[in-house]
Parts: C-alpha cells; sequence; structure tokens
C-alpha cells in the first residue's frame, strides 16, 4: 500500500508539471505565432501613422484593448501552458530588442522601422495639410504645445511628431525661460552697468576739483 501511495504521489506531480509547463503545441509553431502576430501588429500601427502613439482618444483606448484580447488566441493558440506563455514572452522581447538594435543601425533603417519625423507647427503658424495627415486635430496639437511650455502657437518656432510619437517643441527665443545662469548674468551684467554709470557720475560732478574743492 506504501509502495502504491508513493507511487501515485509521483505519477500526480509529474502530471502537474507536465500539464504546468509542458508544450500542448510543439515550439516552433508556439515560435511562428509569436513572430506572426509581432510583425503583422508592427505592419498595422506602422500603416495606421505616428497619431495612433501620440494622443490616444477614448476610441483608440477601446481598440487597443480589443486588439490585444483579439490576437491572443492567434499568440497561444490551443496552448495553455505557463510553458508555452513563458516562451511566447521571450520570443517577443528578444525579437523586439532585436529589431531596435537593427533599427538603429543607420539613419536609412531607421526611416525603413520608424518612419520620419512630421512638422506640425513652423514660425507660429498650424501646418494645417500636415496636421490633417498625421489624423491629429488643432485641439490636440494646441494641447500639446502647452504641455510642452508655450502659452501660444505663436511662441512656437517649430513643433514636430517623432517617429515614436512624440512631440517636440521648440520656443522663440522670447518664449523661452530663462535659466538659472541667465538670470545670474543677467544680475552681473546690471550690477557692472550701474556701477559703470555711478563711476562715471562722481567724476562728472568732481569736474576740474578734487572732491575737497582744491584745484588739482
Amino acid at each position: 500500500m506504501m509502495t502504491l501511495a508513493i507511487s501515485s504521489s509521483v505519477e500526480a506531480g509529474a502530471s502537474l508539471w507536465q500539464h504546468l509547463f509542458g508544450f500542448e503545441i510543439p515550439a516552433t509553431e508556439k515560435i511562428a505565432r509569436t513572430l506572426a502576430v509581432y510583425l503583422g501588429l508592427a505592419v498595422i500601427m506602422r500603416l495606421a501613422g505616428k497619431r495612433q502613439l501620440a494622443q490616444l482618444n477614448s476610441f483608440d483606448l477601446i481598440v487597443m484593448l480589443l486588439v490585444s484580447n483579439v490576437v491572443q488566441n492567434a499568440i497561444i493558440g490551443p496552448d495553455n501552458s505557463v510553458g508555452g506563455g513563458l516562451l511566447g514572452a521571450v520570443v517577443l522581447v528578444g525579437f523586439n530588442s532585436v529589431l531596435e538594435r537593427v533599427a538603429s543601425l543607420s539613419t536609412r533603417t531607421t526611416m525603413i522601422f520608424e518612419g520620419t519625423s512630421t512638422t506640425l507647427v513652423s514660425d507660429g503658424q498650424i501646418q494645417e495639410g500636415q496636421v490633417r495627415r498625421t489624423g491629429l486635430r488643432d485641439t490636440e496639437v494646441i494641447s500639446a504645445l502647452r504641455h510642452q511650455g508655450a502659452n501660444a502657437v505663436g511662441d512656437v518656432r517649430r513643433a514636430t511628431l517623432e517617429p515614436g510619437g512624440s512631440i517636440s517643441v521648440e520656443l522663440t527665443r522670447d518664449a523661452e525661460n530663462a535659466t538659472y545662469g541667465e538670470l545670474r548674468q543677467a544680475v552681473l551684467d546690471l550690477q557692472r552697468h550701474l556701477d559703470e554709470r555711478l563711476s562715471a557720475f562722481e567724476r562728472s560732478d568732481r569736474g576740474p576739483l578734487g572732491g575737497d574743492g582744491v584745484p588739482r
């Protein structure tokens, strides 16, 4: 009886281990599924444009949540094991890391994989054609500019939508915030100017006489 109990316990442990970490589909199929879905989504996001990354409205958020559920079964297939899930995660992270390194090899590969930046504002004027092409609205652009420190569109010399979806803003000189170093230098220059004016005033006030009224 003792031998049967030990044997049953060992079999149960082996069965649990197999159920948790054993692949229910071949590993090669799991890898192929993961890569196919990754590349498919990458192409879809590339065609959808940078707007999907720049500003997510409520509809975009719904789509993103639904997409994750739609492609889930395509990745895991009939495999719900822990080992299959970990293998898929390793493939996703590893393949993404490889693509990032390939994309950064040169300017040309960066343009192919990520695209180019798009000018949204130039010399205080919104570039309507470019904004429409990216799928953004003027209100979204203005909101992004304010988050970057611009009080108005006229304060912006240039604003671009980067390939990664971020909006970079270059303010005009008058609209830029002064740094501590610039303020300190301005105070020193003002102090030097006042000292020079005061010295010149004292010299002119003495005239040809000394400070005690005796000719020199």
